[in-house]
């Protein structure tokens, strides 16, 4: 019931920004928000732990507690107060008002994957099979190493908007955000000329580099015609706090040996969880088909990019 992620600094940070700011607690909901992106993308392999994790999957071995936890940290109401169960007693909430997905809507709503050989950092890398024998000489294997799913929360508050997960191994970079994106000005005054004038994006970056990002649309400081230009005003933690960042794994030991139980999931949030994430692997089971492959470098399956281009939307890949 530790999950390291949720000891995190930007992760912690997270409930400052949303309790300790009027600002952003009037926005966050779905009159304001027109989507939510949650990634956690590896550049490693499988390193050696090929034996559990053939028999796990990004689904549960990535997705089931990392992404769910930070998808609860994000959409729940706030506490009454700073405990642990007033806590997580929101956090359970997210995971019951989650609209379940099984094998009627799974086609349209879940992308995995499996990367085969490619390149990272310019360096040629074997695909999942050949790291999991040294030869690929094993039977084919239909363990996922990515996945990218569609996520509905049916409240009053997030009604509408979509939260786009992802995670997988092998991809293009190290990276592990959340990228709110608000929706679009309802006019727009500015002729098209002016140049890129898009929506409001508050990226919260977990890892590297952890910091916070929001995406605005200014004026350049240029003369003759009006031209306008997306900029992000960014709070670094590195820059920001003169001080050591408590390793996450450090400061939940603290937190065990303090008592406090905040950062740790209850038995009734796992079970939710996992209520709602076994569905899926069990409609993948069904089915029966193979994870779409992807070179390791890449950001994932075409099928990843497709699953928000039918809403008209794409993942986040640009550094901030």
């Amino acid at each position: 019931r530790i999950d390291h992620y949720l000891g995190k600094e930007t992760v912690q940070n997270l409930m400052a920004l949303r309790f300790a700011n009027r600002m952003f607690e009037r926005l966050w909901n779905a009159s304001e928000i027109d989507h939510v992106q949650i990634t956690v993308a590896e550049t490693l392999g499988v390193e050696g732990r090929g034996p559990y994790y053939d028999k796990t999957g990004a689904l549960r071995d990535m997705l089931q507690n990392h992404l769910m936890q930070l998808l609860c940290l994000v959409a729940m109401e706030p506490p009454a107060r700073l405990d642990a169960d007033a806590v997580r007693d929101e956090k359970v909430k997210v995971l019951k008002s989650l609209r379940p997905i099984d094998g009627s809507t799974m086609a349209h709503m879940t992308v995995r994957g499996q990367y085969v050989a490619g390149a990272i950092g310019g360096k040629a890398v074997p695909g999942y099979a050949q790291e999991l024998d040294g030869g690929g000489k094993a039977p084919p294997s239909r363990t996922e190493t990515f996945v990218a799913l569609r996520a509905e929360i049916d409240n009053w508050r997030w009604t509408g908007v979509p939260f786009y997960l992802r995670t997988g191994k092998r991809l293009a970079e190290r990276r592990s955000e959340i990228v709110v994106e608000f929706r679009a000005v309802p006019h727009l005054i500015f002729p098209a000329s002016a140049g890129e004038i898009g929506a409001n994006r508050l990226v919260i970056r977990l890892q590297p580099d952890e910091g916070i990002h929001l995406v605005l649309t200014t004026k350049t400081p240029t003369p003759g015609k009006l031209r306008l230009q997306r900029a992000a005003l960014n709070l670094s933690f590195a820059e920001a706090f003169a001080t050591r960042h408590p390793d996450a794994y450090e400061r939940l030991v603290t937190d065990v040996l303090r008592g406090n139980q905040t950062l740790f999931m209850r038995r009734d949030e796992v079970e939710w969880a996992w209520r709602w994430v076994e569905p899926i692997h069990d409609a993948w089971e069904a089915m029966g088909d193979a994870p779409k492959t992807y070179p390791a470098g890449s950001w994932g399956p075409a099928a990843s990019t497709a699953l928000l281009a039918r809403d008209g939307r794409s993942w986040r890949e640009e550094t901030v």
